[in-house]
């Protein structure tokens, strides 16, 4: 280990060192109530700990800083294949950053993260990314007083600033809408005419998800996820294996009134996607889903009032059409009987306009700003 201003930097390799870069965060955030512990055995995977899809063809290497005996930071350098095949550009990734407020800390773990990312031909980095955009990503900047919601990101208010003193700057920004939903039946009145004509002129239709065949199901709403954000900024579509995965692990979790399908013609044109905010119960059993954790985390699910409406996708051909307005003003009452009080709606592109206006004429309110930084490798 090479110690630099009092700072080592070790490469994960070992079991015990994946379990202290996996335990860090646990003492970064003890005193932040907002933090939610990670789901241990899904961030293993995420970080290649174990076998996980994504890295079939990408690659990663994790870096732990220590000072004094003590861990004070840790980062993945990531390459991520489906973006450099997609893009054309050598252009590496980091994520699973944490790190104490320690200018030096961050400095080793970047300076790490990239020299291996320059041994494999990158010329920049891009992040944080966990490991990639259609998992957790970006940065929060703002809305440090309430605690993330279900699969986004919580950080510490000075990792932005660590991010740029290592010489990174934000290249795109992320939004979290909230809302009470009781605004939804405001919003359905607004759009009912809009609506009506929409689906009388195209023939749409729309149905739950359906339980009898949940699995081809969930494997169709990610087929369309992937083709409805073919020109989304930075995009890079799921790999058919990492969609049977995701579906796996998705399957306990959705709750079929709350993933909507829109059709024309019988054919799937556009799904509206819907999770309960498992994140209090996550916390409860602090990450942990063995021996028993699953149980508390599935047990009752009626009695979960809040939710995160992650995305309204619609195949390329349909996305003029008004289907995704459908969508919304159908999920309208599947919510309201379901109790629900609370939605974030995330995350939304800075540079996704018509979402943005959308959702602030429905009184959504941004709550929370999320940066991807990028600089040179």
């Amino acid at each position: 280990m090479h110690l630099t201003n009092g700072v080592g930097i070790e490469t994960v390799e070992t079991r015990r060192q994946r379990q202290r870069f996996i335990r860090l965060p646990w003492r970064i955030y003890a005193d932040d109530p907002c933090w939610i512990p990670p789901l241990v055995h899904a961030q293993e995977e995420l970080l290649n700990f174990r076998p996980h899809p994504f890295y079939e063809r990408s690659r990663c290497r994790s870096f732990l800083a220590v000072r004094g005996g003590r861990d004070v930071g840790r980062i993945t350098a990531i390459v991520n294949e489906g973006h450099i095949d997609r893009y054309h550009e050598p252009l590496g990734f980091f994520g699973f950053f944490e790190c104490d407020d320690d200018e030096e800390a961050a400095a080793a773990l970047f300076d790490a993260a990239r020299s291996w990312l320059r041994g494999q031909g990158m010329k920049a980095v891009r992040g944080p990314t966990n490991p990639s955009l259609n998992y957790e990503c970006g940065l929060l900047v703002e809305g440090f007083d309430t605690p993330p919601f279900f699969m986004m990101t919580h950080s510490r208010p000075w990792y932005g600033r660590l991010c740029e003193a290592c010489g990174l700057r934000p290249i795109e920004t992320l939004y979290a809408f909230w809302g009470k939903t009781s605004m939804l039946a405001s919003l359905d009145t607004k759009l009912a005419v809009m609506v009506e004509g929409v689906i009388e002129r195209f023939g749409v239709t729309v149905r739950p998800l359906d339980r009898r065949r949940f699995d081809d199901e969930v494997r169709m709403f990610l087929d369309i996820y992937n083709s409805s954000l073919a020109g989304t900024w930075g995009f890079v579509p799921l790999t058919p294996a990492e969609v049977t995965h995701m579906a796996k692990s998705l399957k306990h979790l959705i709750v079929p009134e709350l993933a909507l399908v829109a059709e024309v013609d019988g054919r799937p044109v556009g799904t509206a996607f819907c999770l309960l905010d498992y994140n209090p119960r996550i916390k409860a059993i602090d990450g942990r889903l063995f021996p028993f954790g699953f149980l508390r985390l599935l047990w009752n699910k009626r009695g979960i009032k809040r939710m995160r409406a992650i995305s309204t996708n619609v195949v390329p051909e349909f996305q003029a059409w008004g289907v995704g307005l459908v969508l919304m003003a159908a999920l309208v009452q599947p919510v309201l009987d379901w109790g629900m009080e609370e939605a974030e709606f995330s995350w939304v592109l800075d540079s996704n306009h018509l979402s943005k206006r959308t959702l602030q004429r429905g009184g959504a309110v941004i709550t929370k700003r999320y940066h991807i930084y990028q600089g040179d490798a």
